[in-house]
């Protein structure tokens, strides 16, 4: 069963005038240490935190909150499971919504995608409840 649905798209200069402007500020209230890791270890640093940012939107929106209500920025993180697929690690009042939207005889799986052609970058995402023993 879905329980929701978010998309997100960003101009990617967008992520970089803010960088430039705000910079460690801006990062560190945006993004966990992991995905800073993440973003600093590529060629186009910028290019994965606007993924990430447009990511974190996505997910805000699938939960039926925005970037509102307790939900912060850092409380949606995009991890990469063992072979590169992203998928969310949701923490505090994220967390704690996506416990409220989930029946609970049920599980959850959020499934993550996200692409760029510069200068967008955009991400979907589906937040699933399924069986327990389907997991």
């Amino acid at each position: 069963m879905i329980i929701g649905i978010g998309s997100d798209i960003i101009d990617i200069r967008r992520i970089e005038r803010s960088v430039d402007r705000f910079g460690e500020r801006f990062l560190n209230r945006v993004f966990t240490e992991g995905e800073r890791a993440k973003a600093e270890s590529r060629r186009r640093s910028i290019d994965t935190y606007a993924k990430r940012f447009a990511a974190k939107e996505a997910c805000a929106k699938a939960l039926g909150t925005g970037i509102y209500r307790g939900v912060t920025w850092k409380q949606i993180e995009v991890v990469n499971l063992q072979g590169g697929k992203p998928t969310l690690r949701l923490t505090g009042a994220a967390a704690e919504r996506l416990e409220e939207l989930t029946p609970s005889t049920l599980n959850t799986l959020v499934h993550v995608t996200l692409t760029d052609d510069h200068p967008w970058a955009q991400a979907f995402v589906v937040i699933e409840a399924v069986e327990r023993h389907l997991i």
